[in-house]
């Protein structure tokens, strides 16, 4: 079987694969609390989780084309503050209005534009919306004033 050496090689080469791979699921932790953990295209599962947890549900309606769309995933939905707010307080989502469920949301809801940002309490009904790119510290205005309501 194995004598000591042995042991030692396989104990080796196991650290060698086991700690790059805890170092990296580490950095996933921090970089998710970094930024707003979003469900992806999973309306439903939105609704089961904030009737679980009895939370508000905050909706990014966008477009694969939309330019404030995507600078709010790169800026507004990245910041610290916004993140840690957010993932607390909503269940939250985001929506390609274009694929899958998002027509019949879109319709639904009355999309007019993207990004469309829309906050719904634990029953799915809508509480407060906005329209266009807008930046950390107005979402969490936003937020605030969705969940006084």
């Amino acid at each position: 079987m194995f004598n000591k050496f042995s042991w030692s090689i396989f104990t080796f080469f196991l650290l060698i694969i086991i700690l790059p791979a805890a170092a990296n699921a580490q950095k996933k932790i921090t970089d998710e609390s970094k930024q707003i953990v979003f469900i992806e295209d999973a309306w439903n599962e939105a609704l089961k989780q904030a009737a679980a947890q009895n939370k508000y549900i905050f909706v990014d309606a966008y477009a694969s084309w939309c330019g404030p769309c995507k600078m709010l995933k790169l800026t507004t939905f990245r910041n610290s503050k916004a993140a840690e707010f957010y993932n607390k307080n909503f269940i939250n989502v985001s929506i390609d209005m274009e694929k899958g469920q998002g027509p019949a949301l879109a319709a639904q809801w009355r999309m007019q534009a993207y990004p469309t940002l829309i906050i719904f309490n634990p029953r799915g009904e809508p509480v407060l919306g906005t329209v266009g790119y807008i930046k950390a510290a107005d979402l969490i205005r936003f937020g605030e004033t969705a969940l006084k309501k």
